[in-house]
């Protein structure tokens, strides 16, 4: 008895669809240089912003240099105190305007000029931080607004604008792996509703394609910075890539990618390895495909269909001997977990006439048993 199963696909939840912006986006920075009377650089020196609409303080100290610089300055008018390291009053300045971006406010007390100073290397240093993180801050904007749309358009079934906003999209921001996934799952999804085959398979290389570069990224990202492994969006790309590769007929690769994918994220292994033993069912791998399902019931013994699954390719293994057939052992019991789990499941009563093809009893979880 053969049968077609359908393999899980996975979305990755990051804050729906959105790429997470950075703290400069609606804030500006200020930095500048403190000298004395003799245009000596004041150390240590605090200079405080004050807003004069809520408040709100942002104190700063300079360096060795006289240098000071602060991010995340909310835009508005200020009234700013330098005061030196022991406390005595420095200078005042009323009203300076922060606007997004950078602000430069110099304290000169010999030439009073509030000319801006040549920046130290660690002042331009941050300077250059700040000036990428706005920049950066505007991609994800860019991005942000395509993967939106992008997102409709899929729901819409319009799948050729989704894949035309999401190759915007990964051109504006290429280093954004979720914007590769989104653009495999496009070219995956339109790849079902071709019927040209050669355009069927074009779009299911894309899929594999734009996937694999999601994984190349996520992993890069994680060897940088453990803390951004992110296990459960690197699984699903996996996963994905695997369903793509599956659709290509590339069995073997996508059964890699469904082991990657266990591997990535052993709390859910348990749907990975049911994947995995689907596409090999597909594939006529019966005895892998059993040793698939074996490994998803292991990860998750609850999985009913599992033993359905791993029942279904026994049977395929069951030989004749005269007029009865004759199943390899552990098929009726695998027919028999699965009633047990799911008495009244989609696959109850195919499980029930497989146990009697193989003269075995249907066994329920109260310990009856019925011929």
């Amino acid at each position: 008895m053969k049968q077609r199963l359908v393999v899980g696909l996975l979305s990755v939840l990051i804050a729906g669809l959105t790429l997470p912006a950075m703290m400069a986006q609606m804030t500006g920075s200020v930095g500048g240089v403190c000298k004395d009377e003799s245009g000596n650089p004041i150390v240590g020196a605090t200079v405080e912003f004050s807003n004069t609409a809520n408040g709100r303080k942002y104190p700063v100290k300079t360096n060795k240099k006289g240098e000071y610089y602060s991010l995340g300055i909310e835009p508005g008018s200020y009234n700013v105190l330098i005061t030196s390291a022991d406390g005595k009053v420095i200078d005042k300045i009323s009203n300076f305007r922060v606007v997004l971006g950078e602000n430069t406010l110099n304290s000169d007390l010999k030439e009073r000029s509030g000319g801006a100073a040549p920046p130290s290397a660690e002042m331009q240093k941050m300077q250059e931080e700040h000036t990428k993180a706005v920049k950066e801050n505007d991609v994800i904007k860019i991005v942000n607004q395509k993967l939106a749309s992008s997102s409709q358009a899929s729901k819409a079934g319009d799948y050729d604008t989704a894949i035309a906003q999401l190759t915007e999209a990964s051109q504006i921001g290429p280093n954004y792996d979720l914007v590769w996934f989104n653009l495999g799952n496009a070219y995956r999804d339109s790849a079902a509703k071709q019927t040209d085959s050669a355009e069927k398979s074009k779009r299911l290389s894309s899929a594999v394609d734009d996937y694999q570069k999601a994984v190349d990224i996520r992993e890069k990202a994680a060897q940088t910075d453990p803390k951004a492994a992110q296990p459960q969006n690197l699984a699903a790309y996996y996963n994905n890539l695997g369903a793509a590769e599956a659709a290509a007929g590339k069995t073997d690769d996508a059964a890699k990618a469904y082991t990657a994918a266990a591997a990535a994220n052993p709390t859910a292994a348990g749907q990975y390895y049911y994947n995995l033993g689907a596409i090999l069912t597909n594939a006529g791998k019966v005895d892998d495909a059993i040793a698939a399902f074996d490994k998803c019931i292991a990860a998750d013994p609850t999985k009913a269909d599992a033993y359905y699954q791993k029942g279904v390719n026994l049977l395929a293994k069951a030989t004749l001997q005269g007029s009865k057939m004759v199943a390899p052992p552990g098929t009726a019991e695998a027919f028999n977990k699965y009633l047990e789990l799911q008495p009244t499941g989609q696959y109850a009563d195919p499980a029930k006439q497989m146990l009697a093809s193989i003269g075995a009893s249907v066994e329920t979880g109260f310990g009856k048993k019925k011929k």
